[in-house]
């Protein structure tokens, strides 16, 4: 696996999530978060403000019309990427249901023998770091970088 010093720093940032309760809607660290509240807290760590309000969502947002909303707007702040060149610290943006929008994601991670693993939060469970199996795997609609920013 390609070290990548930024991706590096980025799962270091995500890994201080771990732990903090699920909270809907909620980005903050050792209080509460929610999926998208974990990646816009370590966007914050990383470069400040967000770069766009996030308005308020329903837990079955974007069913109806099946929107790709989270998708659409990682593409507006990340750097699209093909999963192959996925590397720790991007983006997996992933479908909960096989024929429903995307709606779930979290950072990617590894460890030091390269095993591969995501660190998201979900109801239940909390910002949690799971092994990025194939249950996982099937599940990515998307990959997406951090903005690299001097």
């Amino acid at each position: 696996m390609v070290e990548d010093t930024f991706g590096r720093q980025v799962v270091a940032l995500a890994r201080t999530w771990i732990g903090t309760p699920y909270l809907h809607q909620a980005s903050c660290r050792g209080a509460g978060a929610d999926c998208l509240g974990l990646v816009r807290g370590v966007w914050r760590e990383v470069y400040g403000d967000e770069p766009e309000a996030v308005p308020p969502y329903t837990a079955d947002w974007s069913e109806i019309g099946g929107e790709e909303r989270l998708l659409l707007a990682a593409g507006r702040h990340l750097e699209p990427l093909p999963f192959k060149m996925a590397l720790p610290g991007d983006v997996l943006v992933l479908r909960m249901r096989d024929a429903g929008p995307a709606k779930h994601l979290g950072i990617l991670a590894a460890d030091d023998q390269g095993f591969r693993s995501l660190i998201h939060a979900y109801s239940g469970r909390g910002v949690v770091e799971s092994p990025l199996t194939q249950a996982w795997l099937r599940r990515v609609a998307g990959s997406f970088r951090f903005p690299r920013r001097p």
